[in-house]
């Protein structure tokens, strides 16, 4: 504990100094190249920006951990088997699988996420060890097959755990890398006096999910149980670590958090900053994989067999096709539900300013319900008109819908808490545009929870009930700011009358009717 205050008292006294030194070189640009040494000059100039390499990384990623959802979509039920047991075998392996595998991945993700905040620019070395450990995480997924299929075996555990200790350890070497060549890390570490306070605290950070997995791998030999607990914490450490300092600090005293002010990254507070360009690239993957899996799905299997259209239908193309209507009602109506999920997620992060840790966890909770809607689309059409199957079908696709659009709120109310820092003016609580956010990340919640309990009363509607459900929202998403305009009014008709005066309008209001840029500015 004293090192870490004298460290502490170390950092706060060359903060000033630090600011002096940032300004000086951005008023002086070819300061920072004339410090360097020849040699880093010449390193410097082969650098490149990180953009392309951080895009194909999201890209790559976000494929990872849609695809294993694939493998739940394509199971095939019996017409005269019970839907609920079959959904009930499947929780113990598939569905298990694609969310652990699911949520691994974008732990990965977010870790590939604070490296690259922290290193801006890249040389050839860095493409390679990032390729490489690319080439690992894409491999998680079959190391969760394993585990999944033969749970009672170590092998699994055994491959998992090697694959997570080697992504650490090449994240470290990026590190060390990344602090051996100061030009390539972000300008905060770049003109900081502290960087090799910088780097061990990261490489600590770093280092934890290795040695967790380490454990895990020691206790497949003798109580593989706890291994399967350990990996579970792998997932939430960070904010079982924030818990953890937080008692500590209730406990005995003192500050409630012992990371210096200027430490902006690898800190496990649930308002870390996140890349929000990098936070909408991979949702935007996840959304465009989920919807063109549902194509696949139609080309695949409502393609009529030559033969069969000759003999069944004499030739008829348009009668044989007939005999898919439910198929393609069912994929233009979960098409339909991708993109308007999709729009509300644009919608809510075109005016956040910045994203947090705790948004990011929220966001990977709704992805991956996002990625069950394949899911969701086989069953819709997967048992006759009518029959029990069908009817719990639809009500697992309203679950899915309901906690995918349960999260997208989820994310706002956070973003409410510290609204000054993350949200625009617009959305803020008391802005021009905050009822009308409100209503339109709850209006997919309330209608998927309704058509739910619809669908309980009148089971005998149950699918003309949700595909009506599907086509009304789109129309509901068109006339949302005319209803809400509706609604304030009526309720300040009702509750607050005097405040129609025009004279009573608040000077806030002025602020609010800025054009979208101004405020952006």
């Amino acid at each position: 504990m004293m090192g870490e205050n004298d460290e502490s008292e170390i950092i706060e006294h060359h903060d000033d100094e630090e600011m002096e030194k940032r300004n000086t070189f951005r008023n002086d640009p070819n300061s920072l190249l004339e410090s360097l040494t020849p040699s880093e000059r010449g390193g410097q100039r082969s650098t490149q920006p990180s953009h392309r390499l951080l895009a194909y990384s999201d890209a790559l990623i976000s494929i990872i951990a849609t695809v294993m959802i694939l493998p739940v979509a394509h199971t095939k039920f019996q017409n005269n088997e019970e839907l609920k047991d079959s959904i009930q075998l499947l929780l113990t392996t598939k569905i298990a699988v694609y969310l652990m595998t699911f949520l691994i991945v974008t732990v990965a993700w977010a870790a590939h996420i604070r490296l690259f905040q922290v290193i801006e620019r890249i040389d050839d070395t860095l493409a390679l060890l990032n390729l490489a450990c690319m080439m690992l995480i894409t491999f998680l997924p079959y190391t969760f097959s394993l585990m999944a299929t033969f749970p009672n075996n170590f092998l699994g555990i055994l491959f998992f755990c090697a694959c997570v200790i080697v992504i650490g350890l090449i994240q470290a070497v990026i590190v060390i890398y990344g602090f051996s060549r100061p030009f390539l890390l972000n300008e905060h570490i770049q003109m900081s006096e502290n960087q090799a306070y910088y780097r061990r605290h990261i490489l600590e950070v770093i280092m934890r999910v290795p040695l967790m997995c380490f454990f895990a791998s020691i206790f497949s030999f003798i109580f593989f149980q706890l291994s399967y607990v350990l990996l579970a914490i792998v997932i939430f450490m960070p904010y079982i670590s924030q818990s953890l300092k937080w008692i500590r600090n209730k406990a005995i005293g003192g500050p409630s958090d012992d990371s210096p002010d200027s430490m902006l990254f690898y800190t496990y507070h649930p308002s870390e900053p996140l890349s929000k360009e990098r936070v909408e690239a991979f949702s935007d993957g996840v959304y465009a994989i989920v919807a063109t899996l549902l194509i696949l799905d139609i080309c695949e299997d409502n393609v009529p067999d030559p033969y069969l259209v000759q003999k069944e239908f004499g030739g008829n193309l348009f009668a044989a096709l007939q005999e898919y209507g439910p198929e393609y009602l069912a994929y233009f109506g979960s098409f339909a539900t991708v993109g308007l999920l999709w729009f509300v997620h644009h919608s809510l992060f075109l005016h956040v300013t910045r994203a947090t840790r705790l948004m990011g966890l929220f966001n990977t909770f709704s992805l991956a319900f996002i990625g069950g809607l394949p899911l969701a689309y086989q069953l819709t059409h997967e048992f006759p008109r009518g029959s029990r199957n069908e009817l719990e079908a639809i009500q697992i696709s309203c679950v899915i819908i309901f906690f995918a659009g349960l999260f997208q709120l989820t994310m706002w109310v956070t973003a409410l808490f510290s609204e000054r820092e993350t949200l625009h003016p617009y959305v803020r609580y008391g802005g021009r545009e905050h009822a009308f956010m409100f209503a339109k990340l709850s209006l997919y919640p309330c209608v998927a929870l309704g058509t739910f309990f619809f669908t309980c009363i009148l089971s005998r509607f149950s699918a003309p009930i949700f595909h009506l459900m599907q086509i009304a929202v789109p129309f509901a998403f068109l006339l949302l700011r005319l209803l809400v305009r509706v609604a304030l009014a009526v309720l300040r008709w009702l509750f607050c009358p005097a405040r129609l005066d025009v004279g009573s309008t608040p000077v806030e209001e002025d602020d609010s009717r800025l054009p979208f840029n101004d405020i952006v500015t």
